[in-house]
């Protein structure tokens, strides 16, 4: 598709808001995503730790 300017482009021929929109839900869902796989991460490995602690003794 060829669009006579950037305006056109991000109009998406009147579909821009759900076009961009629908690309923003998808970008915060993934986003999400990493944080709470990171989150989650984290304290697996500190409970992991804990238990190790735990044992040792």
């Amino acid at each position: 598709m060829i669009w006579a300017s950037w305006g056109d482009f991000w109009a998406m021929g009147g579909y821009g808001l759900y076009v961009w929109g629908s690309y923003a839900v998808v970008a915060l869902g993934l986003l999400a995503e990493v944080i709470g796989a990171r989150q989650r991460q984290r304290k697996a490995i500190a409970q992991i730790q804990e238990h190790k602690e735990d044992t040792d003794l």
